[in-house]
């Protein structure tokens, strides 16, 4: 719902209209490399409707890339940058939003997430996280010396924080993305079924 302002303490969450699990914004969260672009774009595809990367948008509206921010402005000015887009991002409607790794340490950016569309957490084990990221020099979090180790700290930090905001929760790991797509299509329609017998 374009313009729709935040009001702290509304009941969740999205509206949905008759006959389908429709929702103002479906907002994918979790941990770096838990595949949130890849399961976002496919599920758009599949319900017809638009994606948007957080990380993606940061950069279009930047012109530079995220290590960068992280240089110039340091994790802080970053997480800024992070917590506009989504403000703005989650104002629109018939989207479907992969955001960054770690948008839900702001107890505001939890607040918006909770209060403006239907939240699905990415629950991908630590060792396939690790896996999936170890070659990849474009996340600054993971510059350090064992990478492994801080994946298994951000992931014990973060995961009761995904899990206070997410609407539904989706075991992810070694499946084709396609399968945790139709898990989440499948959770969805459950979802409305029971907002509807209320």
């Amino acid at each position: 719902m374009p313009g729709r302002a935040f009001q702290p303490g509304r009941p969740p969450r999205s509206s949905f209209t008759s006959g389908d699990a429709r929702v103002s914004c479906l907002i994918l969260i979790g941990m770096m490399g838990a595949g949130k672009t890849t399961v976002g774009k496919e599920l758009a595809r599949r319900r017809g409707l638009r994606f948007v990367d957080c990380d993606h948008e940061i950069v279009a509206r930047t012109g530079v890339s995220i290590p960068t921010i992280f240089e110039i402005e340091g994790e802080e000015g970053f997480r800024r940058r992070e917590s506009l887009v989504l403000d703005d991002l989650t104002q629109e409607s018939d989207l479907v939003i992969a955001t960054g790794g770690g948008i839900v340490l702001a107890p505001a950016n939890r607040a918006v997430l909770s209060q403006r569309g239907v939240v699905i957490y990415l629950d991908v084990p630590p060792q396939i996280l690790w896996e999936r990221t170890r070659h990849d020099r474009n996340r600054p979090l993971l510059q350090v010396a064992n990478p492994r180790q801080r994946i298994e700290e951000l992931h014990r930090a973060r995961d009761p924080l995904y899990r206070e905001v997410a609407d539904l929760v989706v075991e992810g790991g070694r499946g084709n993305p396609g399968a945790m797509v139709r898990q989440i299509e499948k959770a969805l329609l459950t979802l409305h079924k029971s907002k509807c017998a209320h």
